[in-house]
């Protein structure tokens, strides 16, 4: 996917307690800059503010991929760029990328996936339509899944 294809983007600099000792962020790290880069895009698309961290809705991360090709290194900086790809009947489905900052230089790619839960430790339940309302706002395009409006 290219760079422009992607709404949101975090900017974040490379700290030293992230690389190994050849100065390349080491491999677990890039999970996190894609929690930071959730956190973000919920932040940007107005989520915290329509439901807030403690008592809102509540998602768990059941699946993440990712593909590393290029490195990044000590002390640089990078984005971390998310899309919501699509919204199923419990899940959604999110790409990232993380490029060079400002620039489309690709140096990871992945998706994770998340899915809506009652509560913290019950079972999946369908995505609020609200929550479905705000990502396709932020986004500009439909995100349900057909077969999961059904």
């Amino acid at each position: 996917m290219a760079r422009g294809d992607f709404k949101f983007s975090f900017p974040k600099r490379v700290r030293y307690a992230e690389v190994d000792p050849q100065g390349v962020v080491f491999n677990s790290r890039y999970l996190e800059y894609l929690d930071i880069g959730i956190t973000e895009y919920w932040r940007a698309i107005g989520m915290y503010d329509a439901s807030p961290v403690a008592g809102g809705v509540e998602f768990h991360v059941a699946k993440t991929s990712l593909e590393y090709r290029r490195p990044v290194l000590l002390d640089e900086m990078i984005d971390i760029c998310i899309r919501c790809r699509r919204v199923g009947r419990s899940s959604m489905l999110f790409d990232f990328e993380i490029h060079g900052h400002g620039v489309d230089d690709l140096r990871a790619v992945g998706e994770t996936v998340s899915v809506h839960v009652a509560e913290a430790r019950g079972a999946s339940a369908p995505v609020p339509d609200w929550v479905v309302a705000l990502f396709e706002r932020y986004e500009g395009r439909a995100l349900k899944d057909a077969k999961a409006a059904a």
